[in-house]
């Protein structure tokens, strides 16, 4: 028995949806509503590891190095403290079609905020 046919009991044969088990005669698919025979999924066990990369490979999120950068100063008035100056950088947040989210720490006291 191959690897994924092992794991086949648990998701519909038809559309490949996990299979829930609403009933203690059958297991459903919540899309299609296939259903199952109990008996065929009785007593087998399942597990797997979810890696963080495997996550991101999902959501199709790329991880960025991170990298030290020299930060600009800008005259930008601290909601801590009221001081006029403060470095900067700014970091894509989100999707590309949204703006940058800017990064501020006070040169005085060292608060740190954000203006996206």
């Amino acid at each position: 028995m191959s690897y994924s046919r092992g794991r086949d009991f648990l998701f519909c044969h038809l559309c490949g949806t996990m299979l829930a088990v609403p009933s203690t005669e059958y297991a459903q698919c919540p899309l299609c509503k296939t259903r199952k025979n109990i008996r065929d999924i009785k007593g087998k066990e399942i597990s797997y590891t979810i890696s963080a990369e495997d996550i991101r490979r999902e959501l199709g999120i790329d991880l960025i190095e991170e990298q030290k950068v020299q930060l600009s100063k800008v005259n930008k008035t601290c909601e801590k403290c009221g001081h006029g100056e403060a470095t900067f950088y700014t970091r894509q947040m989100r999707s590309a079609d949204e703006g940058q989210t800017t990064f501020y720490t006070c040169t005085r006291c060292g608060h740190q905020f954000q203006e996206n």
